[in-house]
């Protein structure tokens, strides 16, 4: 940019406007220009523990495909039973309903129809479970895995963590657990067995989410530390049964995205330099 119009002096003011002819080239700017920067205008201040608190979403998540999958590592060693599954399923689905109806105060859909697209749900996904069963029959046991891999990745990049600037799609992720549930109960032995691999999908991955972001919001503070280090200790658990390499793996997975990542977010928040100025697109304030 220049800061004195070539070849000539004069005593006329630059004005920064473009409706008046100027004696001016049209990239001419004075010293002025410069003092309406601005540096980290409305930059937001992390505090290390908010950010630990704040990770939990994403280790809860990375809890709960951990759990899923280990429920059907014991499914297809013949471990558990689907029947077994279905049951504890249930049980554990009116647990969260029941406290999911005491902690939100703002839900203005009833019980009854709660109650109604459950049925409608189970109706259809029972119903189903034979050509669920057998929907990727045909295709190869390691294309099977790759596939599910790649889906539960799909889930957990774009899951819903309630942050704006982030990539997510609740859509989206759900439709990819539930097409890996699928992927995985075509290994299974019979429909009762996709049944419940298919249920199970949706409780962890649909319901699941839903109650751990109420206990969140709610008035309950410690409500959310104390489902993150429930959802831990139970994956690390679940994983350590079938691979100890595993659980130390995801131990130190958790670790480093709840107090690693932070800390280095903290060390880098001096760093941060936006510049505002004059040069900036206008923004319509309403």
């Amino acid at each position: 940019m220049n800061n004195m119009a070539p070849g000539r002096k004069t005593a006329a003011k630059w004005e920064k406007v473009l409706y008046k002819k100027q004696d001016f080239p049209d990239n001419y700017v004075d010293k002025s220009f410069l003092h309406e920067m601005k540096k980290n205008v409305n930059i937001k201040t992390y505090e290390y523990w908010n950010v630990v608190l704040e990770t939990g979403m994403v280790t809860q998540q990375l809890s709960s495909v951990s759990i899923f999958v280990v429920l059907f590592i014991y499914m297809d060693f013949g471990l558990l039973n689907p029947g077994s599954m279905v049951l504890v399923s249930a049980a554990l689905l009116l647990l969260g309903y029941a406290l999911f109806i005491a902690t939100d105060k703002t839900r203005k859909i009833s019980a009854k129809q709660d109650i109604q697209v459950m049925l409608i749900f189970l109706t259809f996904a029972l119903g189903l479970s034979p050509v669920l069963q057998t929907l990727t029959e045909t295709i190869s046991t390691d294309t099977i895995y790759a596939m599910t891999v790649f889906m539960l990745l799909g889930n957990v990049l774009f899951h819903d963590y309630g942050v704006s600037q982030a990539i997510s799609s609740r859509s989206l992720s759900l439709n990819a657990s539930v097409f890996a549930s699928v992927c995985l109960a075509s290994r299974l032995p019979t429909s009762l067995h996709a049944f419940a691999t298919v249920t199970l999908a949706l409780l962890v991955f649909a319901l699941w989410p839903v109650l751990r972001k109420t206990l969140k919001n709610s008035n309950v503070h410690s409500a959310h530390a104390v489902m993150t280090l429930f959802s831990v200790t139970i994956a690390t658990i679940a994983l350590y049964s079938v691979s100890p390499m595993a659980a130390i793996l995801f131990s130190l997975i958790s670790f480093a995205i709840t107090f690693l990542v932070p800390f280095w977010l903290i060390r880098l928040q001096p760093s941060k330099n936006n510049i505002h100025g004059p040069w900036d697109e206008a923004v319509i304030q309403n």
